[in-house]
């Protein structure tokens, strides 16, 4: 999962949803979902927060910029930590669960992101023009490095909305679904499919340049996540509660049809 400091210099990715909502069985099961060190940010770069180092090589700051960013670096490491304690000690064994801990999570990032803002913002207005351009450059670059890092269905630019519905008719027919069952697997593929609409229309423009307006970007899309989980939670588990203990175990080896 990308945390806020990457955040600003790249989009948030759709896997980070789909991830938590079911796994393919089988062999392919480690192709298709991320680990829980790629859903926490494992990479000690991510983790560590804003390139600090970097930026103050760049901005070369003055006294009262040193004091502001000193700010933003504390900002950054409480936000970092933050997430850090929200990460599952480990996968969920059911598709509910997993969606339960991807809220928790989502909802560590908004308060992560909120802690993050003001610091940013205030470092960010002490700068001059020249230094503002010296900071944008260096996030230009980190975002060309996340997006070369990414999969196509972590760029939501990429992505296609049908690479985010449930296989209905491989369910239906796996599952051997009653009429009682179908009307709740409906609900469930219509409100994933309305969760993946309302993220796509928050992929970060490529105008977006500075770090506090991509922070600010990222905030949005964080928002507009939670509202999806929040939308597509209810509807897995009353469809889940319909299932019997084999149902369950055919439904966990499914999995979302996602493309490749």
């Amino acid at each position: 999962m990308i945390i806020p400091s990457a955040g600003i210099f790249a989009p948030y990715g759709y896997d980070d949803l789909v991830g938590y909502m079911a796994q393919r069985g089988g062999g392919r099961r480690h192709d298709r979902v991320p680990s829980l060190a790629q859903m926490c940010g494992d990479d000690s770069r991510d983790v560590a927060g804003l390139p600090i180092d970097q930026i103050q090589q760049a901005i070369q700051p003055n006294e009262g910029q040193r004091a502001a960013l000193d700010e933003l670096a504390n900002a950054s490491i409480q936000a970092a930590q933050s997430i850090r304690s929200a990460c599952p000690t480990q996968v969920a064994s059911t598709a509910p669960g997993r969606l339960a801990a991807m809220q928790q999570r989502v909802e560590a990032m908004i308060s992560a992101v909120a802690l993050m803002r003001p610091s940013l913002e205030k470092f960010y207005g002490v700068l001059d023009d020249e230094q503002k351009a010296r900071f944008n450059a260096l996030a230009e670059d980190q975002r060309k490095a996340y997006a070369s890092r990414a999969s196509l269905g972590q760029n939501c630019t990429a992505a296609q909305p049908g690479a985010f519905q449930w296989p209905g008719s491989e369910i239906e027919a796996k599952l051997r679904l009653n009429d009682t069952q179908r009307a709740p697997l409906q609900v469930l593929q219509d409100a994933t499919a309305k969760a993946a609409d309302m993220l796509k229309a928050t992929c970060q423009p490529d105008d977006v340049v500075t770090p506090p307006a991509r922070l600010a970007a990222l905030a949005k899309r964080l928002d507009t996540m939670l509202q999806g989980v929040k939308m597509v939670r209810p509807a897995l588990e009353a469809f889940y509660s319909t299932l019997s203990d084999e149902q369950k175990a055919q439904f966990e080896a499914i999995g979302p049809k996602r493309t490749a």
